[in-house]
């Protein structure tokens, strides 16, 4: 998520007559389709290395392997953001991410016997949220870049929640905290495609970074929250 670009900065989705959809220039489409189209490519791969994972019977690497793993390589891709490297760099950082969902979702198709149900139903709900959360982003008149700050600091309380639920074994702060997370990744999708829109956003890396861990967020907290309100053991 990035902040509004500096006050004299002329926004790049203007607002005209009485329709009720923005004008977008064309570097904002530019750096719109590149975004969709990487997180196309970026979510193949990271469900490649997820079917990998769970055909090799690959284990979760636990909790602290994937948050060195996570946050080293989301750190590598800011660095290398603006070079070719970057697009390595994203593919390395999804494609993990990817590995350490596929025995999560073995984990669910083991332990309850509609397993596969669940599943299908946290994707299914993940893919309609972003589908429809995108459309509105581009299309409404609303400005929702006041979100930025509130966002920023719900994801770090919710993750420091959920830390804590992991750590303490917390089963309903974990529930709680999943539930929190499924909305605020609704609101960070929202927020990211409208700052592609409005300009505030010109890295498409960095934006197909942001929109790839929300669906990842969503579709994990969705699944949890199924299979406490819907699993069959």
């Amino acid at each position: 998520m990035n902040d509004q670009r500096h006050q004299g900065q002329v926004r790049t989705a203007t607002y005209t007559g009485t329709d009720s959809r923005p004008t977008i220039d064309e570097d904002a489409r530019r750096v719109l389709r590149n975004t969709w189209n990487l997180l196309a490519m970026t979510l193949l791969f990271s469900a490649g290395t997820a079917a990998l994972s769970m055909s090799q019977g690959w284990g979760h690497p636990g909790v602290v392997i994937t948050l060195v793993g996570y946050f080293g390589l989301l750190f590598l891709t800011m660095a290398l953001r603006n070079s070719a490297w970057g697009l390595v760099s994203v593919f390395a950082l999804t494609g993990f991410m990817g590995l350490t969902l596929g025995p999560i979702i073995s984990a669910y198709l083991t332990m309850f016997s509609n397993g596969s149900e669940l599943v299908i139903s946290a994707f299914t709900a993940t893919a309609v949220s972003f589908v429809a959360l995108s459309a509105f982003a581009v299309t409404t008149k609303k400005d929702f870049s006041f979100l930025g700050s509130f966002l920023f600091a719900g994801i770090l309380v919710a993750f420091l929640a959920g830390l804590g639920a992991y750590f303490f074994a917390l089963p309903m702060l974990a529930l709680a905290v999943s539930a929190i997370f499924a909305v605020l990744m609704c609101g960070l999708i929202l927020f990211q495609t409208q700052q592609i829109v409005q300009g505030g956003e010109r890295n498409y890396i960095m934006a197909t970074v942001t929109l790839f861990v929300s669906i990842y967020n969503l579709f994990t907290s969705l699944l949890h929250l199924f299979g406490f309100a819907f699993g069959e053991e």
